[in-house]
């Protein structure tokens, strides 16, 4: 009589990222290091328990930061399909899931909460002021990011996307997201500050006087009086770049 016997394996790449995922979780300091995180003075200055160093499960054990906790449960939850075979549906579902939560959840989060409590009105207005706060993110969510978005793409590759390779599907997701942190955020972040009035409130008009601001588009250089607006200047100098390539 023969046995069939079937083999589950676990993919590597995918326990490679979970196992990420933990180390940015449970390990490194979620939040930045002042004094640079290589001078190591912070894993002996009350690590792992001090919060400024601590990893972003043990805030979550001492009650601090409590907002971190939905981040663990994709892990959890990625790590219940690591024998899951890939052709399996539910594989590229809860991967797609779990990273997607993960990533919109962490970026969410320090976004919505920095040094001064909640950094929106709304969000005071809905749940009334913030006692507690938190600074810029370390080694620890850029661990835990990186890995949630991985995970991702490996979802999004299971189920066909670029004829399933994980490698293209994760550099074109990687590419796509370091564009939009530091070309297109930035940007979008100086267009939002051009509406804000001095009172702290956002106004179209403030937008438009800005816009049409003379040290924009003034040309009183033409003239001698002055100094012509920065956008002719930019306009100036990026032809001159492109007739010197020439």
């Amino acid at each position: 009589m023969e046995v069939s016997i079937r083999k589950i394996t676990v993919h590597p790449v995918l326990l490679s990222w979970i196992i990420a995922g933990w180390l940015g979780l449970s390990v490194f300091p979620w939040y930045g290091i002042e004094n640079g995180f290589f001078n190591l003075e912070w894993f002996t200055d009350g690590y792992p328990f001090y919060a400024d160093y601590a990893p972003a499960l043990f805030l979550i054990m001492q009650g601090e930061k409590i907002w971190l906790a939905p981040l663990l449960l994709p892990l959890i939850f990625c790590c219940m399909i690591l024998k899951t075979k890939k052709t399996d549906s539910t594989y590229s579902i809860v991967l797609i899931i779990c990273g997607g939560f993960g990533f919109a959840w962490l970026i969410a989060q320090g976004f919505s909460i920095g040094i001064n409590g909640w950094n929106f009105k709304l969000l005071s207005s809905l749940f009334g002021e913030l006692e507690d706060r938190q600074f810029g993110m370390g080694y620890g969510a850029l661990l835990l990011a990186s890995s949630y978005l991985f995970l991702f793409t490996h979802g999004v590759a299971a189920r066909g996307a670029v004829n399933g390779d994980v490698f293209v599907v994760s550099a074109i997701t990687a590419v796509i997201t370091i564009v939009c942190v530091f070309v297109f955020f930035p940007i979008l972040n100086m267009l939002l500050a051009a509406f804000i009035t001095q009172e702290g409130l956002y106004s179209a008009s403030v937008f438009f006087s800005k816009l049409i601001d003379n040290r924009l588009w003034g040309l009183s250089c033409l003239a001698g009086q002055g100094h012509c607006g920065v956008a002719w200047n930019s306009l100036f100098f990026s032809n001159l770049t492109i007739f010197n390539r020439w």
